[in-house]
């Protein structure tokens, strides 16, 4: 049998507003054609299919278009909520979808409910974890179910080898959580409780393979549990990732092959740091031009008219900053860095602030003009 592991869709989201609709619509088609070429038997899709719990109208047809293109490419879809879907919502018509092929798992109550297939080899029990609020869900678990993420989910696992010593079947999981020491990258939501967000991978012990969602970096902890991270990167930190899906061939003993199936790259991230002369001119980033671009200035002061003079040469740049050479984080509260400065010295020292380089005589005086004219409106 062979699955195809995804997830972490996000459909709906921008990277720094530049609008991801026609790159996500490529990889689901990707996603398609990979199920036709490689006769893919179940996609797995591991949670966030969604960016928001109120999802676009563009971003729920794209999904209904993938998930019938899928069945008619000759697969069946498990596919769970994840902490960015709403699990009501997603869930909706479950029951009836089930019958066509397409197994939605959003509820609690039916994480140890299966979805029964069956090859050549014998049958194959899947089974799906939404993501878990740990006190969202505490209700609908045993009584003695503790508090946190590691708690309820290693619950829902319980129920699920539960219903699994009943079977004489392989075992697939599905599951939406921070898992062991995997890295996160900077565009997950933090799902801490108490300061913690991860748990124990040794919770997916004995199962034949796990398909993990939430992380966006696809990451091997174990041959049967993994990660297939976003199909996108969804902020600079995931530049460097190799953004795709598992395929997995299960045999007659369990686990034969995993395979990574990569996916199409709409445009490169790349990030810069130097100064805006450099920028500007050097032919060392004749190779980025096309890249969407993280900027950091180095220039002492902030400069004049900086974007429009970037873009000029890297039409992508999405993200700009300045951090002057030398210049150390001031962490004084703001409380602490106003206390005792008169309304002129707090105006100069914000004009500082924000271009790097203190107010000119001329720009004095405006400010002083200023805070007296509001003195004299405020006492009429």
């Amino acid at each position: 049998m062979r699955l195809l592991h995804t997830s972490d869709w996000h459909l709906g989201r921008s990277l720094h507003r530049a609008d991801l609709r026609d790159a996500q619509a490529a990889f689901l088609d990707s996603l398609v054609e990979t199920v036709r070429s490689e006769r893919v038997d179940v996609v797995l899709v591991a949670g966030d299919v969604y960016d928001r719990a109120v999802p676009s109208l563009d971003a729920v047809e794209l999904c209904e278009s993938a998930l019938v293109r899928l069945r008619e490419a000759g697969a069946r879809v498990v596919l769970i909520s994840g902490n960015h879907d709403s699990a009501r919502r997603l869930g909706f018509g479950s029951r009836l979808v089930d019958a066509a092929g397409v197994h939605l798992r959003t509820r609690v109550a039916d994480c140890a409910v299966p979805v029964l297939l069956e090859d050549d080899a014998g049958p194959v029990a899947v089974y799906g974890i939404p993501y878990l609020e740990p006190e969202a869900v505490r209700a609908e678990l045993p009584p003695e179910t503790g508090r946190g993420h590691g708690a309820v989910l290693a619950a829902a696992l319980t129920a699920v080898r539960a219903d699994l010593d009943g079977r004489a079947a392989r075992s697939v999981v599905l599951a939406h959580a921070w898992v062991g020491q995997a890295e996160a990258s900077d565009s997950e939501r933090d799902i801490s409780v108490g300061g913690v967000a991860s748990v124990a991978a040794s919770l997916f012990d004995g199962f034949t393979y796990s398909a993990l969602g939430h992380l966006h970096g696809p990451q091997v902890l174990a041959d049967g549990l993994r990660y297939s991270g976003s199909p996108l990167a969804y902020s600079f930190s995931e530049a460097a990732h190799t953004k795709g899906s598992w395929l997995v061939e299960l045999s007659a003993s369990g686990l034969s092959r995993v395979e990574h199936v990569p996916a199409p790259v709409p445009r490169r991230l790349s990030t810069l740091k130097g100064k805006l002369p450099d920028l500007l001119s050097s032919s060392s980033y004749d190779g980025v031009t096309g890249d969407w671009l993280q900027v950091t200035l180095t220039d002492a002061a902030r400069p004049d008219d900086a974007m429009a003079r970037l873009t000029a040469r890297f039409p992508h740049v999405l993200v700009l900053r300045h951090e002057p050479d030398g210049a150390t984080a001031d962490t004084a509260t703001y409380a602490a860095r106003v206390a005792g400065r008169t309304p002129l010295e707090i105006g100069a020292a914000f004009v500082e602030h924000v271009r790097r380089t203190p107010p000119d005589d001329n720009e004095l005086a405006l400010l002083t003009s200023a805070i007296e004219g509001t003195r004299r409106s405020g006492a009429a």
